[in-house]
């Protein structure tokens, strides 16, 4: 009997060796008319999973009300001899009307026996069993079957059975070698572990680790779901640009390079922001856009410097219809991803399905800080309670800055289910629309889960004459060396003063939702191919 060939299994072998030996498979494959790399095309009828599900279904229909028989009281032989005479009569009333498929995929395992071989076929729905039968296929297919490497894609085409032990298999009855694997994919039973090689070389993590094949798979279900939201509530997908001359929308550090033909400084966009809201200017009403965005910043589990952010606008509304729609949006989207709104993020049960927590800025800080900053009139007097609660601050920091200090310091990770987190001090919101009764806040809200900000969201600022005056406050902060401030953008304010209704927005990182419904510890882990430092030779 010939042992699963995977040569990771002797690590005192020359790994050189073993793949010299497989290139010299390929040329004797070459030589003989047989290159795989020829083949353009492959007639793939069914994937694995369809293949046990039609067979289980058909099994079901033509076996109805059969019985295993008892082998109560028998010798070990004699029960032997029924059972097996039970599945050879069952075998011949499938066999006599067999599901036929041509499969394609990875080999991941295969067992020599003589004339009988079995491996195993991986393709995008899972994996099934394969029996190979040189009186089948022929000598030659047989011998070159005998030849192939673990990695190898073969195409094959047969019938599903069931074996005696059970398992439902492909009979096949013509095996096609599809591509040569050339390199040596990790051991079998201990698969791909190092996190480094998982996010430098995703493609074999996909091939070994069927867990990180299902967070992806799921990652674009989210994408798809929220789509399918949006349209359903009447909003325009749009693109807008990704060089820019003014990155702004966000507090954040762009990546800057040169655009040769126009002898021209250009920006890779920090936000979707302000291109949108000059659509909904130009009266397209609602608008979203999901694209990358890049930032310049370091890089931790939470954070990657190019991410994938879904923005919205919303005419005619404001901060709280935003909140109604993220709510509903959060909860429909972890339905369809995870057929349930109750799931598992490490050891914490998180629910989409009760009504999110709205609680202000002030009193979370009054409630987690124990400080009242509405009894606090002067920056100089938020200062003097940072030094007494620990609070770091820096000296161009005014009292709204001060409270998100607060609230970063003693209330983020307090708000494990999801919360909104409502009107912000106007220090920190450049282009928030102001609270009418109290105008040093504004109306918006951060959607917190698990002590993560999940989303930012505002009734936009629509007034052109505030929006210069806050532009350039920013621009004083960039002056005195703030990398993250943003600029006055002319072109967007004279967009602001041919009219923009009132609106409402919203905008989240794709990234870390998808943290949180595939229960991964890392954004780079959601990511197919994170920024990762070069390897040096």
């Amino acid at each position: 009997m010939g042992n699963e060939q995977n040569n990771n299994q002797a690590p005192e072998q020359d790994i050189n060796q073993l793949l010299k030996v497989r290139r010299e498979k390929l040329s004797a494959l070459q030589e003989a008319g047989k290159d795989p790399f020829r083949i353009t095309k492959y007639n793939q009828t069914h994937h694995t999973d369809e293949v046990k599900s039609l067979y289980e279904e058909h099994e079901a229909k033509l076996l109805a009300g059969r019985v295993t028989p008892s082998v109560d009281g028998l010798d070990e032989a004699a029960a032997r001899e029924v059972l097996n005479n039970d599945y050879n009569e069952r075998r011949a009333i499938m066999d006599a009307s067999p599901i036929n498929v041509s499969i394609a995929g990875r080999m991941m395992f295969k067992r020599v026996m003589g004339k009988a071989s079995f491996c195993n076929i991986q393709d995008l729905k899972g994996n099934i069993q394969v029996y190979v039968a040189r009186d089948v296929i022929g000598e030659d297919s047989y011998a070159d079957f005998k030849k192939s490497d673990i990695g190898d894609i073969y195409g094959i085409t047969g019938f599903a059975f069931r074996t005696k032990t059970g398992e439902i298999s492909v009979h096949a009855d013509s095996m096609t070698l599809l591509s040569k694997s050339l390199q040596i994919l990790p051991e079998k039973f201990h698969g791909l572990t190092d996190t480094d090689t998982r996010y430098r070389q995703r493609y074999v993590d996909l091939i070994m680790n069927a867990e990180s094949k299902d967070t992806f798979i799921k990652r674009s279900k989210m994408i798809s779901a929220i789509r399918r939201y949006l349209d359903t509530k009447g909003f325009m997908e749009v693109e807008t640009p990704m060089l820019v001359s003014n990155a702004g929308g966000a507090a954040a550090r762009p990546f800057e390079t040169h655009f040769n033909a126009l002898d021209e400084d250009l920006r890779l966009r920090i936000s979707l922001e302000l291109y949108l809201k000059r659509l909904i200017v130009g009266g397209l009403e609602r608008v979203y856009e999901i694209g990358r965005v890049f930032r310049n910043e370091g890089l931790d589990t939470r954070h990657n410097p190019e991410f994938t952010l879904m923005e919205l606008y919303q005419a005619y509304t404001d901060y709280h219809g935003m909140m109604d729609l993220t709510e509903d949006m959060f909860r429909t989207v972890a339905g369809e991803v995870l057929g349930t709104t109750k799931f598992m993020y490490g050891d914490v049960e998180l629910d989409f399905g009760k009504p999110f927590e709205r609680i202000t800025m002030l009193d979370a800080v009054k409630k987690y800080a124990g400080v009242d900053f509405d009894q606090i009139k002067t920056d100089d007097e938020a200062k003097a309670i940072a030094k007494e609660k620990h609070v770091e601050f820096e000296d161009h920091h005014k009292k709204g800055d001060i409270l998100n200090l607060f609230f970063e310091e003693f209330c983020e990770d307090k708000m494990v289910q999801p919360t909104f987190v409502m009107d912000h001090p106007v220090e920190i919101s450049p282009l928030t629309k102001r609270k009418p009764d109290k105008p040093d806040y504004v109306e918006r809200f951060e959607l917190f889960i698990n002590g993560w900000e999940m989303c930012n969201a505002y009734s936009e600022l629509n007034d052109p004459i505030d929006q210069r005056e806050r532009f350039k406050a920013q621009d004083a902060l960039a002056a005195a060396g703030d990398e993250e401030a943003n600029h006055t953008d002319e072109d967007f304010l004279n967009a602001l003063e041919i009219g923009m209704a009132p609106t409402g927005g919203i905008g989240y990182g794709l990234d870390r939702l998808a943290m949180l419904l595939t229960n991964s510890p890392a954004i780079r882990d959601v990511l197919l191919f994170p920024t990762m430092k070069s390897v040096k030779d």
